[in-house]
């Protein structure tokens, strides 16, 4: 057991911090403010290779591994969730799961743009009526000769108005129930394909956020994953990873929190002294810390066992169920050590912690993440 990183990793790591210092950063808050991500920081998250880590190089990708990835999404959400998220959809549930079950046509055509950040992709399961029970898919797909005509309505879409291709989960077969899902790549500028209103979000305000709608959809028969049937096992698979992923991005803004709350604890003064020499103020420290390296431990295991060929599925529900509880909780009592600072947008924690509480609910809620560890146990 090796808790080193190597050089590698280590490069990694640089690069995505000073990116995000020096590209993130500035203009942070206005972009919460707004609601918008500069569509420039996403061109440059592309060049850099941000938007294609685990992708293979024949795919323009960068080839690297599970860890490399959640290094960076650390790093990346330490400074922005909206950004990290928007990293982490792209390359966990679009990339990753088009280049293990996509068909090679359907891999030159979308993967190749996919992992250079020149097409944004986006993931599409949710729906008004199948959130965690994603099982009861009301969108439907009609096989019609040479394509299937797609309609329903998909919510809490990330990337949503700026995706150019989506992955979209449909029922063909009702009478097969989950057996009967598919997976569709579906492309923006379809006929029938609406983008409906951009959601007003608590947290996360400066990614990309929509519901969209599909009325008599033509997607050819060649835009279908997998065999027919195969949406489902395609979407929790997928899911399994990106749990992953979301776990980083909890651990991210967590350790962005500790990070803030250790500088401003060392220059407020309160009776004299600074309030890190308050034993009150030393115990959250502690404490935050102490969450913090426990979710990245559980968050590189995680990793590394996807890296490795072996099941995952547990220590991915453990990791983004610990993870996004410490980062609720660290985030939290940011705020509390910044006093009424923290309440503030100039200070950056009350950010941190809107942000954070997403990271319990998407993806698989925490009480799902419960069930699946529980079902894994006990199996």
């Amino acid at each position: 057991m090796d808790f080193n990183l190597g050089e590698e990793h280590l490069a990694v790591r640089e690069a995505a911090a000073d990116f995000a210092r020096n590209e993130l950063l500035p203009g942070i808050i206005e972009r919460d403010n707004a609601q918008h991500f500069d569509a420039a920081l996403i061109s440059k998250m592309g060049e850099l290779g941000f938007l294609g880590m685990m992708v293979s190089p024949e795919y323009g990708g960068g080839g690297m591994d599970t860890l490399a990835y959640v290094i960076a999404m650390e790093e990346i959400a330490r400074i922005d969730a909206s950004a990290a998220v928007m990293m982490s959809v792209n390359n966990s549930l679009v990339c990753w799961g088009l280049e293990k079950y996509g068909s090679e046509w359907q891999k030159q055509k979308y993967l190749v743009p996919l992992a250079s950040g020149k097409m944004i992709g986006a993931f599409c399961l949710s729906e008004p009526e199948a959130g965690s029970d994603a099982t009861s898919q009301q969108t439907t797909a009609v096989e019609a000769g040479d394509c299937y005509i797609l309609n329903g309505t998909k919510n809490w879409i990330t990337n949503g108005n700026t995706s150019s291709i989506c992955l979209v989960m449909a029922q063909t077969d009702p009478d097969k129930k989950h057996k009967g899902i598919n997976a569709f790549l579906v492309e923006k500028g379809l006929e029938g394909f609406v983008v409906g209103k951009k959601e007003d979000k608590m947290g996360i305000r400066a990614s990309d956020t929509h519901t969209l709608m599909f009325s008599d959809v033509k997607v050819p028969k060649e835009n279908r994953i997998g065999e027919d049937g195969s949406g489902f096992r395609f979407a929790m698979s997928t899911l399994n990873g990106g749990r992953i992923g979301i776990a980083a991005q909890a651990l991210g803004i967590a350790a962005g929190a500790l990070d803030l709350s250790l500088k401003y604890a060392r220059e407020r003064k309160t009776f004299g002294k600074p309030i890190s020499e308050h034993q009150a103020i030393q115990f959250k420290l502690s404490e935050m810390a102490t969450k913090t390296e426990a979710a990245r431990l559980l968050v590189y295991k995680a990793a590394k066992l996807k890296d490795e060929g072996k099941d995952y599925v547990m220590a991915a529900a453990m990791a983004k169920l610990y993870a996004s509880d410490a980062a609720m909780w660290v985030t939290t009592e940011a705020v509390q050590i910044h006093g009424g600072y923290g309440y503030v947008k100039e200070y950056h924690v009350e950010r941190f912690m809107r942000d954070a509480k997403i990271t319990q609910i998407y993806e698989g809620t925490s009480e799902i993440q419960k069930l699946v560890i529980a079902r894994e146990l006990l199996k």
